[in-house]
């Protein structure tokens, strides 16, 4: 349960304060964490120790002591001498592995809880009680946010997270698929959605430079009791889908400020074909080519407002009159009037949301 780095780094630590050298042997009978290099010495004597029914035992020269956790042996620790000094420090040894032990599987526990509460498969009268249990408090303020590297699997990004947010004891971070990372995060009374937004840019800035990787990170709505939590978790995962779909540009989505993406994600497919049939008579909105993808977007962009639109298109007012005139004559729908540019803005976005859908179910 214990990372062999961790062991290690422990042992070490011991060795430099005591100056006694240290060996441990998992249940498995592999060393896990040693600072001298004749393990074999001894290895045999600690193997033979695993079914002595004694706590510790000294023979040929090193003392031996088992770490359990509820009546199941873990770990054998050796210790190199037979003084009582040298008892004392394998002692320490025991002790030290065994708060390990229950710190790891007091987080291993946690972790399982905040997954399950993630996933809503919890009745609400486990969800309360196991919180107690795990001295989690339920009238807390949290958001979930989803963080999404290139990379499934990745180690060091997750890594990267939880070092982040290790000082954060209110804080979780799990992972409930390959392809995200977890941030159940505790909200302070004062906290904004902006400061929200601040925590996801330093995520991304963090995972930028620590774990060299590129990262979307979406989040949901503030909740006000741990029951809540599955439904942020919930929003968040749309805010990701959503943001992929029409906000590909950025790289932090809000699922409170999606406007109508939301709405559209949630429209049937059959419904989306035949809002495009109906308007268009089958000829897709973006059919277009780039240049007359670009006006419109552009013209999107300022508001409708032929001047500036012309402007930053470098072009002369008569020419942006001139394309908008041809987009009318192809669709029936003017631009420039506020009713027909919704409805061709709202096509267009519909058309981005079925062709994505379509990429999935291909995928």
């Amino acid at each position: 349960m214990i990372s062999n780095r961790i062991l290690q780094t422990t042992v070490d630590g011991l060795k430099a304060i005591s100056r006694v050298d240290l060996c441990i042997v998992d249940a498995d009978k592999n060393v896990a964490a040693k600072t001298f290099d004749n393990v074999s010495e001894c290895l045999a004597d600690a193997i033979s120790f695993i079914d002595s029914p004694a706590e510790s035992q000294a023979v040929n020269g090193f003392q031996f002591f088992k770490v359990e956790d509820e009546g199941n042996l873990e770990y054998i620790i050796m210790a190199r001498g037979t003084s009582d000094d040298v008892y004392m420090v394998g002692k320490l040894a025991a002790f030290q592995i065994q708060n390990l032990l229950v710190a790891y599987k007091e987080r291993f526990d946690k972790d399982n809880f905040i997954k399950n509460l993630l996933l809503d498969n919890l009745l609400r009268v486990d969800m309360y009680t196991r919180a107690e249990k795990l001295h989690i408090e339920t009238d807390v303020k949290r958001v979930v946010y989803i963080i999404e590297t290139k990379h499934e699997k990745d180690t060091s990004a997750l890594e990267t997270v939880r070092t982040l947010f290790a000082n954060k004891t209110r804080d979780f971070i799990t992972a409930v698929d390959e392809k995200s990372i977890i941030l159940v995060k505790e909200v302070k009374g004062n906290e904004s959605y902006d400061e929200l937004d601040k925590t996801a840019d330093v995520i991304i800035d963090m995972l930028n430079t620590e774990a060299m990787s590129a990262a979307h990170v979406a989040y949901g709505t503030i909740v006000n009791d741990i029951r809540e939590v599955s439904r942020s978790y919930k929003e968040a995962k749309m805010a990701l889908d959503v943001g992929k779909i029409f906000y590909s540009n950025k790289n932090v989505v809000a699922y409170n400020r999606l406007g109508i993406g939301r709405l559209i994600y949630q429209l049937p497919i059959p419904l989306c074909q035949m809002f495009i049939k109906e308007i268009f008579e089958g000829k897709a909105p973006d059919d277009f080519d780039d240049e007359t993808l670009s006006t419109i977007n552009k013209f999107f962009e300022n508001s409708l407002n032929v001047s500036e639109t012309s402007r930053q298109l470098y072009i002369h007012r008569n020419t942006l009159v001139y394309r908008l005139d041809k987009i009318q004559k192809i669709t029936g729908l003017d631009l420039r009037v506020f009713d027909d540019a919704i409805t061709f803005k709202i096509a267009l976005m519909v058309v981005k949301y079925m062709k994505y859908m379509e990429s999935k179910d291909t995928f």
